[in-house]
């Protein structure tokens, strides 16, 4: 679908809408999650929707669709995205707020061995029509245990989906495919993009799952971005062009599938490629996405693939720290003036 609409949303605002719609839609959606209605108990006193989850994406929903369809859950993760894959395979469409990624290891066997494996050991007799909603990313000073990308850990699971959307347009479809999918999807929000905005067709639509994009055209190099990293590209691709270096801006959009056919196109055409994932480089998606375009295109390569990533480290709370830790538009631009020998 193209951006025909000329109305601006934000990304937050975006997920808040694409919920609305398709709870609209389908009355068989049910929202789950701590402080999604911020009011759990208390409504003797008055309180609804004083939250709307941690990063407000959930606000009003209550009041529109009910305590039956929107559920603040108690502070166990396990419990609740274990109920959330339950009532799915027994023929309900569920979305559950998972506050922050770095918590995937309370609800770990949930998701490992029920989401992604039931509709596969049933031969197909049961679908998982799950999405499981989660933040990423650094840069607000939430130090350590709230601010790691972890997608490349839940990539290596066969039966999962995932994506990454890098604007409100790409939130909005991506969240709306996820909610009508028959398999588990989860979709990982970077939360330095909640203010970020872009055009928004207000009627629903969806973008297909396991599809890149190419959001800046270019002869010279690749760049490929993951969610928030792909507006670090685009920043890079801006400085470059200042110096003649004309660079094409892949948006990755799915963690798992992986567009690479569509990577070793561009590839194929600008004959060097940057990988930027804000992931620590162990075992991540870039290295892999790396791996395979060396394996698929390396004819077709004039220079080395790059990796422009974060350290090997827990995200750093110091202010300073943080900001070095996390992959920037200078870090781009040098590897790709590095990569031409410029």
């Amino acid at each position: 679908m193209t951006q025909t609409a000329e109305r601006l949303l934000s990304y937050r605002d975006a997920i808040n809408e694409a919920l609305r719609q398709e709870m609209e839609r389908n009355p068989d959606i049910v929202l789950l999650g701590e402080d999604i209605a911020g009011a759990a108990g208390r409504r003797d006193q008055g309180f609804v929707d004083a939250w709307g989850g941690p990063f407000r994406t959930t606000q009003n929903l209550i009041q529109q669709f009910g305590e039956d369809r929107v559920r603040d859950t108690p502070i166990s993760e396990a419990a609740f995205i274990g109920a959330a894959i339950g009532a799915a395979a027994a023929g309900m469409r569920t979305v559950a707020e998972l506050m922050y990624m770095d918590f995937v290891g309370v609800c770990f066997d949930q998701l490992l061995n029920n989401a992604a494996k039931m509709r596969y050991m049933y031969g197909g007799n049961v679908q998982l029509p799950f999405t499981m909603l989660t933040r990423i990313g650094a840069g607000v000073g939430s130090a350590a245990q709230h601010s790691e990308s972890l997608y490349a850990l839940m990539a290596h699971i066969p039966g999962l989906k995932g994506v990454v959307p890098s604007d409100a347009y790409t939130a909005k479809g991506l969240l709306t495919a996820a909610m009508r999918s028959n398999d588990p999807v989860i979709v990982f929000e970077h939360k330095l993009l909640y203010g970020l905005q872009s055009h928004v067709p207000e009627e629903p639509y969806e973008l297909e799952i396991g599809k890149a994009r190419t959001v800046r055209e270019g002869s010279d190099v690749t760049l490929v971005g993951i969610s928030r990293m792909t507006q670090v590209c685009l920043e890079a691709a801006d400085a470059l062009a200042a110096e003649g270096i004309d660079a094409e801006v892949v948006d990755l959009l799915s963690v798992f599938p992986i567009d690479y056919d569509h990577i070793a196109d561009s590839v194929r055409k600008t004959h060097r490629m940057v990988v930027v994932d804000e992931d620590t480089p162990t075992c991540s998606v870039a290295a892999d996405i790396a791996a395979t375009v060396g394996e698929e295109a390396f004819d077709y390569l004039d220079a080395p693939i790059m990796r422009v990533q974060a350290p090997h480290t827990p995200v750093p709370y110091a202010r300073n720290l943080e900001l070095a830790y996390i992959p920037d538009a200078t870090r781009v631009a040098n590897t790709v003036r590095q990569q031409l020998g410029a």
